[in-house]
């Protein structure tokens, strides 16, 4: 039985559950963070405390949306919308986008812990306001701009809500496939069967949630695009291309035929291309863009 001051079951608790001893790792009783024994190639991007580590302050451009991110998925997620914005024509969206590189620890400035006090990109900061408006939070960010121009967020009730509801979907899916799949898959120091086996089913079953869903409809929530589209492509568009991980084949995104489908759409929109390229300091030079002040700057 649980015991009363236990919110959940203990492992043992469940009635065919043995925990196994590891073989090369027992926790011990209180956990103390090892700086030097952490090998995996991001290990210098993740502490156990919040706050700033060094005093640098954010730059600030000449358009009044401001903002600080790196072209990960999340970060495109703005971008995106951002994009989607000015191509409706609406100046009001400009924005100067200034590069975070998390993997040198610009995240832990205090200019950045300021605007976003959980230390990861993308942060935003709306000087328009009577006083400068922070948002963090890729998702929240979008819903911000969909909300102050309008846009791409349907307003009758139940479109609202199924809308949001999906956008909400991603946020709560996606750490089980980058923290988790894409971890042990892809970064942690060695391949482990049972992580890898554990997050793959999960996200093997967030495909097919994305492939039902798409069976009938042309777009997340229908025949409209929307935030929801904006949210989850960023993620799972670039998985079914292939682009996240390695990892295309051994998750068989290809027969996920109606992902597939959607995927090509909206990748296919001119703003989602120029988004993409927004704080990008990897891959092909001619799709880099460390910061982006203007539309001519994604002019080719």
């Amino acid at each position: 039985m649980m015991a009363e001051d236990e919110l959940y079951p203990t492992p043992d608790e469940y009635d065919d559950y043995t925990m196994k001893e590891s073989p090369t790792y027992t926790p011990p009783k209180v956990w103390q963070w090892d700086q030097d024994g952490e090998e995996n190639r991001f290990s210098k991007i993740n502490r156990p405390t919040a706050g700033p580590t060094h005093d640098k302050d954010l730059p600030v451009g000449e358009h009044p949306l401001q903002l600080y991110s790196l072209a990960t998925p999340n970060g495109v997620k703005v971008t995106v919308m951002l994009e989607e914005l000015l191509a409706l024509g609406i100046r009001e969206a400009e924005y100067d986008a200034w590069l975070v590189n998390i993997m040198e620890g610009d995240q832990f400035s205090s200019g950045f812990v300021s605007a976003n006090p959980n230390s990861k990109i993308p942060a935003l900061i709306d000087h328009s306001t009577p006083t400068p408006t922070r948002v963090f939070e890729s998702a929240a960010i979008v819903m911000y701009l969909a909300e102050k121009h309008g846009q791409f967020l349907p307003t009758e009730a139940s479109a609202r809500a199924e809308c949001l509801s999906w956008v909400f979907w991603q946020m709560g899916s996606t750490p089980f496939l980058g923290g988790g799949f894409g971890h042990f898959y892809a970064y942690a120091p060695e391949r482990l069967e049972y992580p890898i086996n554990r997050f793959t089913m999960e996200v093997k079953r967030q495909l097919d949630v994305l492939d039902r869903n798409l069976t009938e409809r042309e777009f997340i929530c229908g025949d409209e695009y929307t935030i929801a589209d904006i949210t989850i492509h960023p993620w799972y568009g670039a998985l079914a291309m292939g682009m996240l991980y390695e990892s295309g084949d051994f998750l068989d995104v290809g027969s996920y035929t109606n992902v597939q489908r959607w995927t090509k759409a909206v990748q296919e929109r001119p703003a989602v291309r120029r988004g993409q390229r927004v704080n990008r300091v990897w891959g092909d030079e001619t799709k880099r863009l460390p910061e982006r002040h203007s539309g001519a700057d994604l002019d080719d």
